[in-house]
């Protein structure tokens, strides 16, 4: 008896590979922009968020080309040896393109660059992996939320999410209420995935998106310096902590 098509299996989280035309594509429109512009920056983002890095590439629109993600197709196009280079000097660029690392090429001077990006730090919310950088405490009485201003109370739907988060409330009028303060993380320890998550839905942001810059290659001599003095961008520890990112490389 022939099988039944409706018992096939389907994978929900297979994800359609690059074709060789689109990597070679990446490849023309990186080395596109080496022979474009003045500077060529690497820079290394932590605590990745597609929707800020978004805005970093809104702000920089009209200045600067931006490339993220697809770090060995991007190497290929810079040339990882001497004598595979597009441009003399690039393949030192090219060799520190490992983890969660991009490309920006701009004509706008160093020094600004460098006091942008040291500006741009948007607060965001923790996830599990994360140190909690102050102790929170939630107060007795109703659990607010911290999005507006001034804090709401949480609506009696959300009870049992925040039942499961840890918390022990009971409704009054219709509002989640705690007897006793809850102390949700305690600073400097690594947060669960619990706390990261009440953390989020009461509105307590503990972490800062940040860009660093690594290095800098210049068009005009071919040479590369590193950037020093920047703080790495903190990692999540747990192994989803990238895990709903696009793997996709951004350009704008």
């Amino acid at each position: 008896m022939p099988k039944s098509r409706r018992a096939k299996v389907v994978s929900l989280t297979k994800v359609a590979k690059k074709t060789k035309e689109q990597k070679g594509a990446l490849i023309q429109e990186v080395q596109e922009n080496i022979d474009k512009w003045q500077y060529c920056w690497l820079f290394e983002v932590g605590n990745m968020r597609n929707s800020h890095l978004k805005i970093v590439r809104k702000l920089w629109k009209d200045s600067a080309r931006i490339f993220f993600g697809r770090g060995a197709v991007m190497a290929k196009a810079l040339g990882t040896t001497l004598e595979a280079e597009h441009k003399m000097g690039i393949h030192k660029i090219a060799q520190q393109i490992k983890g969660q690392v991009g490309l920006m090429f701009t004509d706008s001077p160093p020094e600004e660059v460098t006091a942008w990006f040291d500006d741009f730090h948007p607060p965001d919310f923790a996830r599990s992996g994360n140190r909690a950088t102050q102790t929170y405490i939630l107060p007795s009485g109703p659990v607010m939320q911290q999005h507006s201003t001034p804090p709401e109370p949480f609506p009696h739907n959300e009870e049992p999410q925040l039942r499961k988060l840890g918390l022990h409330t009971k409704m009054v009028r219709g509002v989640p209420t705690l007897d006793a303060p809850h102390t949700v993380c305690e600073k400097g320890k690594v947060l669960t995935p619990e706390q990261a998550q009440l953390l989020k839905l009461v509105g307590v942001k503990m972490i800062e998106f940040r860009v660093a810059l690594r290095a800098r290659w210049t068009a005009a001599n071919g040479e590369v310096v590193q950037i020093e003095g920047q703080s790495p961008p903190e990692e999540a520890g747990d192994e989803e902590a990238g895990a709903d990112e696009a793997e996709e490389a951004i350009s704008d």
